[in-house]
């Protein structure tokens, strides 16, 4: 894909992969929103980017309230009227045996690694269809667990590996069922896990040595956001650079369905039928 002068958002990109990923699309001429919660990082990055020639913007937003993520897509629809590839990279890692709750009261893991990129996501759909041919990039994992959805909070066993597998299965299931729906739209959708173990904070505040690099997980983005051989393809999941196969459970209509009314109900925007349900 031609990068000059395309519009990238790509959340969680002031460290890690997602800081690797904005440098190289700002090298490529691309047009790149920044976003993170440390405004002097986020900063430092865009005048990295503009320093090479390339062109960047910050927005600031904490993932965890649902209520900063809808000003998170004001501001991206008050800064560009199109929006060419969306990297849905922020997260939470596995670190800490302690239940936490989001500001909207959610289990934490499964309302930044999850919601908020669905929520961030459905806001900007309408961008995103407006500048067809689209990319969204869903940055997931290997480590994946069905979700429970008799207690999809984990009020009852709370545990910090089964929270971020369950979240992460999560973003897996939003990816095939969303390029269900975005047929014939220009959109497409796709889901990835980059790399294991990468040298990230993530890992190292989980307590494990890292054994891949941010710049193997930053390839394996860049191939699902800018590759030819992707156009028009759509609904995948990618171990790496290589096609491959996600839970079962991402693969079953009544799972995704149930996902998706659940998640509408949660940030506010309950369906028709879910409505329906509960009347």
């Amino acid at each position: 894909m031609e990068l000059k002068d395309k519009t990238v958002l790509i959340t969680g990109s002031t460290d890690g992969v997602g800081r690797v990923v904005a440098e190289r699309l700002g090298a490529a001429r691309a047009r790149v929103l920044v976003h993170g919660r440390d405004a002097a990082r986020g900063k430092a990055l865009v005048a990295e980017i503009e320093a090479a020639g390339g062109k960047a913007e910050f927005l600031a937003a904490d993932l965890a309230s649902l209520a900063e993520v809808r000003r998170l897509a004001e501001a991206v629809r008050a800064r560009t009227d199109r929006l060419d590839i969306f990297i849905n990279n922020a997260g939470i890692g596995t670190a800490g045996a302690k239940r936490q709750i989001s500001a909207d009261g959610y289990e934490l893991r499964f309302a930044v690694n999850y919601l908020a990129g669905f929520l961030l996501t459905t806001e900007l759909l309408p961008l995103l269809k407006a500048s067809a041919p689209s990319r969204i990039i869903n940055v997931a994992s290997a480590g994946q667990q069905a979700i429970d959805f008799g207690d999809v909070m984990l009020t009852r066993a709370y545990d910090g590996v089964r929270a971020y597998c369950q979240s992460k299965l999560a973003q897996i299931l939003f990816t095939v069922d969303l390029a269900e729906q975005l047929k014939g739209t220009g959109v497409t959708v796709n889901a990835l896990h980059p790399a294991s173990y990468m040298n990230t904070t993530m890992v190292r505040q989980a307590g494990v040595t890292p054994w891949s690099s941010v710049e193997t997980g930053a390839e394996a983005i860049l191939n699902l956001a800018t590759s030819r051989d992707l156009k028009g393809r759509s609904g995948l999941y990618f171990d790496g650079m290589r096609e491959s196969r996600a839970d079962a459970q991402a693969y079953d209509v009544k799972a995704r369905q149930q996902l998706r009314e659940l998640s509408l109900d949660l940030v506010g925007l309950a369906s028709t039928t879910s409505k329906e349900k509960q009347s």
